[in-house]
């Protein structure tokens, strides 16, 4: 049917394929960087090659992993800092793998947006493949949607998606004997859980984002966006070199009272003496100005412990002195007891 009206375009509608592909030349040295055996660091195909033979595995399983980074993208977005954010956004994925004994071979992204702004993409991007370099593993890829009318101006979404693998003799957890302890590996911050809570306290405080920073320095968002540590190069070099440790648990969502429970033995609990967590400065404050009771701090945050390792009593000391020499701060949490999979807790945190 002919008509007089002007015709459109999908930039009309809102949707830029110039930008588009501007985003996917700048960021091509960015992937580039990311180059590992397996993956050639290119982008640009329909999806990413890797070749598994070419890592020198004799009987691989793969483990996949996908998350994103919760409404710590809130506050990425409101404060116009998007560094980090993609260091987030590959730890929680990285971090999920190693818990099986896997090692991260390759990473892929989804970015979605209302309207592109490819200054902050590339900033998002660039935060991606940081990430990607401190877990070794390749970017071979990803999606960045334009979609008018699904986001509010200035917001965007995230999920990373990653693949990792182990000998299939190597894969974790593996059965637990009373007697096995638990070492905690410390985390640099809040990661990237909890910050529904976390917005809702700084609001109530009256605090501005820009504010000085109330237990610590630099300001109070440096401290809130601070990224998720990735624990991948020093956890796989103590699993190279010890046969101790029978399982780790990836400490986000629900603390280490959900998260421990779902690697245990059924024959065994987990006894944590909770005085030996050592809470960093930022949960004292969250606690403090939020009046948050201790068993909420506990299933909500990670209170300053990122990774759990059940580790043979013979080879606690050498697992230690492992993680110690690649930079982790690592503290005995407890114990194995006969039991059925639980977690108890005795004794308190001591909160500053």
């Amino acid at each position: 049917m002919e008509h007089n009206k002007p015709p459109l375009s999908y930039a009309d509608a809102g949707v830029s394929i110039d930008a588009g592909n501007a985003l996917v030349n700048a960021i091509k040295p960015l992937i580039a960087a990311t180059r590992r055996p397996g993956a050639d660091g290119s982008i640009g195909g329909f999806g990413g090659v890797f070749d598994l033979k070419a890592t020198g595995y004799k009987d691989p399983l793969l483990v996949a992993a996908n998350d994103g980074v919760g409404t710590k993208l809130k506050i990425a977005i409101d404060t116009d800092q998007h560094r980090t954010i993609g260091i987030d956004l590959v730890a929680m994925c990285v971090n999920d793998l190693i818990v099986q004994g896997a090692e991260p071979l390759f990473f892929l992204d989804y970015f979605a947006a209302g309207k592109l702004d490819n200054r902050i993409a590339e900033q998002v991007i660039a935060g991606v493949a940081e990430g990607c370099g401190l877990a070794g593993c390749a970017l071979t890829g990803g999606e960045t949607a334009e979609m008018p009318g699904m986001y509010a101006e200035g917001d965007y979404d995230l999920a990373g998606f990653s693949v990792g693998a182990v000998e299939r003799d190597a894969l974790l957890p593996r059965k637990m004997d009373s007697g096995d302890i638990l070492l905690g590996l410390g985390s640099s911050g809040v990661h990237s859980n909890g910050y529904s809570l976390v917005r809702r306290i700084v609001e109530r405080s009256g605090l501005s984002w820009d504010a000085p920073n109330p237990f610590g320095d630099d300001t109070l968002v440096t401290s809130l966006l601070e990224p998720t540590r990735i624990y991948v190069k020093s956890v796989l070099n103590t699993l190279s070199k010890h046969s101790g440790v029978k399982g780790l648990a990836h400490i986000t969502g629900g603390g280490i009272t959900e998260n421990l429970p779902r690697v245990l033995s059924d024959n065994v609990d987990a006894k944590v003496n909770l005085s030996s967590l050592q809470p960093l400065p930022v949960f004292d404050w969250l606690r403090g100005e939020g009046g948050v009771e201790d068993a909420e701090m506990l299933r909500t945050f990670n209170c300053g412990t990122g990774m759990v390792l059940v580790v043979d009593r013979e080879h606690a000391d050498a697992v230690t002195n492992s993680l110690k020499t690649d930079g982790e701060q690592v503290r005995e949490l407890g114990v194995l007891v006969d039991g059925s999979g639980d977690v108890t807790f005795s004794g308190k945190v001591s909160w500053s």
